[in-house]
């Protein structure tokens, strides 16, 4: 629906230029959405591959594990769309303690991304609402080292910026000045808390990201926060248990479409064509989700089946591949802390996965201080999703 502009502009200064800032009207859309058939089924579509994703975190054997790397994965991606170069296997040998191939500022932001998500669904879990207050915590996480420390962590931004663009005059988008922001973010609280009514969760996370990005409220970090507002909407509201839904990959792949669909809703209003996208990306990334946990299910049962090879020592190889599991990337010091098993044993057993079965392989190429990764673990997680 072409409701026209979904605001008012503003006049405001940036870097010494006089230019026009856009201060977005308060959720829900006026007039309301219309949820034709078209979008209705789409909707209904991505519920239901909410659904089956939701399952995934109970019919797993262990979820967790599943969740610790694909949290990861996220972080990787979303970080990513900033302009980190740090992949996965970067993020888990810094977690590890050991050298990541790319600059430590980059990677040091996406383990910042990991500490925001987890700190939001702790929060979400004590009780405490989507609010002011859990924003700030979660910006300050986020931007708590790397290049974001000096970037105002916890803080709304102190002076106009804009998007696109080399000047604030020809910008593809310029958001609300300082001095509106914190009207802006209180009515978009108020939204996100159902208040003066409630709003379906799934167009509440749609919705809320729109607002967000538009609002676009810190000097940095608003895109991974804007995302990451998506999963912990969704577990707030109990239609997922554990926060399996990351739409990075989506965004990205669909970048183009991505940003157009924002500044429609802006300059045209047309909020439906973004929920058309919105729950596009949402059934594709959920199924996806499926599709992974699966695959890494069965892998973890066809190398546990193959550990018999080793004889008397499947048991405690079994306990190694567990500990791969939880992290597939470690050193010998990390899998004896999580197995209770002695160094000796651990690196017997490493030989015989890495040598005999080839399930595990060294990284480091040298003799002391040794890294293994689970090789094919890592591979799934990192498969193209075109």
């Amino acid at each position: 629906m072409d409701r026209g502009l979904t605001g008012h502009y503003v006049d405001s200064i940036a870097g010494g230029v006089r230019c026009q800032a856009f201060l977005p009207d308060p959720l829900p859309p006026q007039p309301p959405l219309t949820l034709d058939g078209k979008l209705q089924q789409r909707i209904n579509h991505a519920m239901l591959s909410l659904g089956r994703l939701d399952a995934i975190s109970t019919l797993l054997p262990e979820a967790s594990l599943f969740l610790y790397s694909y949290v990861r994965k996220e972080a990787v991606m979303s970080s990513q769309i900033e302009g980190t170069q740090s992949s996965l296997s970067d993020l888990m040998l810094y977690e590890m303690e050991g050298m990541p191939g790319v600059p430590m500022d980059d990677v040091q932001e996406v383990s910042c991304y990991v500490n925001a998500l987890t700190l939001g669904v702790q929060r979400i879990r004590e009780g405490f609402p989507i609010s002011h207050r859990l924003v700030m915590e979660m910006h300050t996480a986020l931007m708590t080292s790397g290049r974001g420390i000096h970037r105002g962590p916890g803080a709304f931004r102190s002076n106009q910026v804009w998007l696109g663009g080399h000047r604030p005059d020809e910008a593809v988008f310029v958001p609300p000045p300082p001095q509106h922001l914190a009207e802006c973010w209180a009515a978009l609280e108020r939204f996100i808390n159902d208040i003066p009514e409630a709003t379906d969760p799934l167009v509440k996370a749609a919705l809320t990201h729109v607002q967000f990005e538009t609002i676009h409220p810190f000097m940095d970090g608003n895109g991974r926060l804007g995302r990451l507002l998506i999963p912990l909407i969704l577990v707030e509201a109990g239609i997922l248990k554990e926060p399996l839904l990351y739409l990075s990959v989506f965004f990205k792949q669909h970048r183009q479409t991505y940003y157009e669909r924002l500044q429609q809703v802006r300059v045209t209003g047309d909020w439906e064509a973004w929920l058309l996208f919105f729950v596009d990306a949402v059934a594709d990334t959920a199924t996806r989700a499926v599709a992974t946990a699966q695959q890494l299910n069965r892998l973890r049962e066809q190398d546990k089946a193959r550990l018999a090879e080793l004889g008397r020592q499947a048991g405690s190889a079994g306990l190694l591949l567990d500990a791969f599991f939880q992290q597939p990337i470690a050193n010998i010091s990390h899998l004896c802390q999580r197995t209770g098993l002695t160094p000796a044993t651990v690196g017997k057993l490493l030989t015989g996965m890495e040598k005999e079965l080839r399930i595990v392989n060294e990284i480091t190429g040298q003799k002391r201080n040794r890294i293994y990764a689970y090789r094919a673990y890592i591979d799934i997680l990192n498969q193209d999703p075109s």
